[in-house]
């Protein structure tokens, strides 16, 4: 996992390219549903429930993917394929991990927003 980055600045700069002024929206959006997710991953780990686990890691995996964030989204996929086996007793110490990844890219988007260190545009 350590090989992975917390942002991919590439997947950041064709998203910039893409959503234009919508950008920040975009970033907003994500932290806000990650927030919920990482909230529906406990939820459903103290509730025993390997079903809502698994699909709520795959779908944070996903979001994490596309908003070029790969450390966390492995993370979200070992905490699927966890889910998965129905082994949520596993699960503690990899959604610990989640947490503290998120907080990591938290902390880097919200300075490249707020340095306007956004990936350059293509002209």
């Amino acid at each position: 996992m350590v090989d992975k980055p917390h942002l991919d600045e590439e997947a950041l700069a064709e998203l910039q390219d893409v959503m234009e002024n919508e950008f920040p929206t975009l970033i907003q959006t994500y932290l806000n549903d990650s927030k919920e997710r990482i909230e529906g991953l406990k939820a459903a780990m103290d509730g025993g429930d390997a079903d809502a686990f698994a699909k709520t890691a795959h779908s944070f995996k996903g979001s994490c993917i596309n908003i070029g964030a790969p450390r966390l989204g492995a993370l979200c996929r070992e905490a699927e394929t966890a889910g998965q086996n129905e082994r949520l007793g596993e699960v503690p110490p990899v959604l610990d991990a989640i947490q503290e990844e998120f907080q990591q890219v938290t902390d880097a988007l919200n300075r490249l927003m707020a340095q306007g260190l956004e990936p350059e545009r293509k002209q």
